[in-house]
C-alpha cells in the first residue's frame, strides 16, 4: 500500500480559542468544504468532540456518484489537537491531524493527512491524475473560505 502525505498550514486572525470552538465543531465541517462534494453529515450524537466520538456523513468526490464515509475522532486534546480517522469509506487509509497553535496574531493551524488509496496500481495512478489535485483543491477551497470568515475583519 503506497501511503501518501498532505500538508497545509494556515494562520488564522482568531484566538485559539474561537478556532478550537470552530473547527473541533464537525456541523462546521459543510461551511468550509466545497459546495460540490455534496457533503451532508447522515449521523452524529451533538456533543462536543470527544475520542471515540464516530461521524457518519455522504460526500459526492468524483462525478456526483454518493459515497458513505465513517470517521472516529481518536485523539482529541483541547485547544492543541485532534485527530480523525476514516473507519469506512474510499480510502484504504485515512489519518488527519489537526494542530492549533496561539500565535502573536491569532493561531496557527496546521493539517497532516496521511492516505492511501485501494486497487494497488490503479489506485496510484488515480491519485496522480484525479486525488491528489482534489484534495489539493478541497485544502485551497478551506483557505479561502476561512480567511473570509476570519482573516477579513
Amino acid at each position: 500500500m503506497k501511503l501518501y502525505k498532505k500538508e497545509s498550514v494556515q494562520f488564522v486572525n482568531a484566538s485559539l480559542e474561537e478556532c478550537w470552538t470552530f473547527f473541533s465543531n464537525p456541523k462546521n465541517l459543510q461551511k468550509i468544504t466545497p459546495e460540490e462534494m455534496g457533503f451532508e453529515i447522515t449521523d452524529f450524537d451533538n456533543k462536543s468532540m470527544y475520542a471515540g466520538q464516530i461521524i457518519q456523513y455522504r460526500v459526492s468526490p468524483l462525478l456526483g456518484l454518493k459515497l458513505s464515509w465513517v470517521s472516529e475522532i481518536t485523539f482529541v486534546k483541547e485547544n492543541s489537537y485532534f485527530v480523525d480517522e476514516q473507519l469506512s469509506g474510499p480510502y484504504a487509509f485515512w489519518h488527519h491531524k489537526h494542530f492549533f497553535e496561539a500565535t502573536e496574531n491569532g493561531t496557527k493551524m496546521t493539517d497532516v493527512v496521511h492516505y492511501a488509496l485501494p486497487l494497488g496500481f490503479i489506485g496510484r495512478i488515480m491519485n496522480t491524475l484525479v486525488v491528489e489535485n482534489k484534495l489539493k483543491g478541497i485544502f485551497e477551497h478551506r483557505r479561502v473560505i476561512v480567511d473570509k470568515m476570519f482573516n477579513t475583519k
